[in-house]
């Protein structure tokens, strides 16, 4: 079976402070770059970052169940051990995280969630299934 993944291109504030989130502490890798913009390697997908100065999102977040989920956001899937492994760690930073939920528990989709907060002000959300051939499944 043939594996996708996608590329998604993004205003940056900072080149270095994006650089150092991504790479060393998400563990992403760096991939071709200069010094107005860099791609990012998040687990198989492409981010190019580009940089831009300051810029501003206004958006509405929204409600899933009980939780507040922000309308604006990317996320990537990975299977549990990795989500773990991402969880336990950034949740000793000080970065802005958010508590483990879990979705549509005992329904098809149940999947755990986190966001985090990149230096850009994007929300980056980390999923991981339960039965992952759920993941497009309705």
């Amino acid at each position: 079976m043939k594996k996708f993944a996608f590329h998604l291109s993004l205003p940056c504030v900072n080149l270095e402070d994006t650089k150092k989130f991504y790479v060393d502490i998400l563990g992403a890798e760096l991939g071709r770059n200069t010094n107005t913009w860099l791609d990012i390697n998040l687990y198989g997908n492409q981010i190019t970052f580009t940089k831009s100065g300051d810029f501003e999102f206004k958006f509405k977040d929204y409600r899933l169940g009980n939780e507040i989920i922000p309308s604006f956001h990317y996320g990537v899937i990975v299977d549990i051990d990795l989500w773990s492994k991402l969880y336990t760690e950034l949740f000793k930073t000080d970065l802005e995280i958010t508590t483990e939920v879990l979705y549509f528990e005992n329904k098809v989709g149940e999947h755990l969630s986190f966001f985090i907060k990149d230096p850009n002000g994007f929300k980056v959300e980390f999923k991981s299934f339960k039965k992952p051939e759920e993941t497009f499944a309705t």
